[in-house]
């Protein structure tokens, strides 16, 4: 059997590197055929150096030089920014696309991807946030499966397996109630960028962390559910587990339920996204009940982490609300992390900008990115006012 040639879209950050861990525990399976990054040039010439594909592609503009310096005696073709990303993804030799971009920045090459009939395994939830409706029409038209990455959502996917004739009834999408679990709003008036970075089962980039404690992680995350199992909104809840050992649950009409569950560990959902339909033997750490005796859940606080229930708001309104929601989201968790927001405003802010972006009820690929960049700028201009 020949290898699965894979790109690594976000090579270097937390979904990127692990997917090189399972990609080196099967050498035999898989290739990496591309690896891209933003900023993180040393880890990029690393991995290209070990994994020798056949292109990599460095999207700040600053690092460029550097790495093609780094590879220039090597067989890796060097490419920069945005159309470096969308020219690899076409490559014959891709069977797959893992999408593990932060941001928006995900959702052109994975349109292209889908157009160049390549399957997605998806990482950047964002892209789905964003277009959702527009990418799923895409996945449907070009034949491409929908890989889902996310540990809630490969979850789902995963006790779908086998039960296409039979209706969902609800899914409960899991959260861990991040680092501030159980406090009200006036005991986060303060909280520091350290505090909120400190996750209490995963670990992950700055971003995602600090959209976990401010629960923006989760509502993300019901928007990518709604679109990635074609749900009605009421259909897709939340319940706060703070062990995450149960990734999702989903309940059928004749109120069965199914779980998936493991220890917190990304590696499993990407390999069986890699590996799907096919689950491969691994050394991964195995779940013991015994470490685990009692499973607490709860009801989540939309009240004092008001972002998950201005997630549900947007997908109700439809339309590019839920574009100017991420867009509004990515800039105001930048601020906070360089100390010009409190963790608080986050919210207000995203409220605010949500309020001043012009609807569009039926946007275009155009519309989208043309929401994404007014909504960037004028959460920005809030923020300085």
């Amino acid at each position: 059997m020949s290898k699965k040639g894979i790109a690594i879209l976000g090579a270097t950050g937390s979904v990127g590197t692990q997917a090189l861990d399972v990609i080196r525990a099967f050498p035999d399976k898989f290739e990496a055929v591309v690896l891209t990054c933003g900023s993180n040039a040393e880890l990029l010439i690393k991995q290209a150096l070990e994994f020798k594909p056949k292109s990599v592609v460095v999207t700040d503009p600053t690092q460029y030089k550097k790495v093609k310096e780094a590879l220039a005696f090597q067989d890796t073709t060097v490419l920069y920014g945005e159309e470096g990303l969308i020219e690899v993804v076409q490559y014959a030799e891709i069977g797959i696309v893992l999408n593990a971009i932060v941001g928006s920045a995900g959702l052109k090459p994975t349109v292209m991807a889908i157009q160049s009939r390549k399957d997605i395994a998806l990482a950047n939830k964002e892209t789905l946030v964003v277009a959702g409706e527009l990418i799923m029409a895409l996945v449907k038209e070009y034949g491409v499966n929908m890989l889902p990455v996310d540990s809630e959502h490969s979850a789902i996917f995963q006790c779908l397996v086998g039960e296409e004739q039979n209706p969902i009834e609800k899914i409960y999408v899991t959260a861990s109630g991040g680092p501030f679990r159980g406090r009200k709003r006036d005991e986060l008036l303060q909280v520091t960028k350290a505090q909120a970075l400190k996750h209490p089962n995963w670990s992950m980039g700055a971003k995602i962390t600090i959209d976990s404690a401010s629960l923006m992680n989760k509502g993300l995350e019901v928007i990518e559910a709604k679109w990635l199992f074609d749900l009605a909104i009421d259909q897709v809840d939340v319940i706060v587990h703070p062990q995450s050992i149960v990734h999702s649950l989903v309940q059928f009409k004749d109120g069965s339920m199914k779980a998936q569950m493991g220890v917190p560990d990304m590696k499993l959902p990407i390999q069986y996204a890699l590996t799907y339909p096919a689950r491969f033997e691994n050394n991964f750490e195995r779940f013991n009940f015994m470490d685990y005796p009692t499973l607490h859940f709860e009801k989540a606080d939309m009240e004092t982490f008001r972002n998950l229930a201005l997630a549900y708001e947007t997908l109700r309104a439809g339309g590019n609300k839920s574009c100017i929601l991420n867009a509004a989201n990515e800039v105001v968790v930048a601020a906070f992390l360089a100390d010009k927001i409190g963790f608080l405003e986050m919210s207000d802010v995203i409220e605010n900008t949500l309020e001043k972006v012009e609807f569009i009820a039926n946007p275009t690929l155009e519309d989208y990115l043309e929401t994404d960049r007014l909504a960037r700028l004028i959460t920005k201009e809030i923020i300085k006012d």
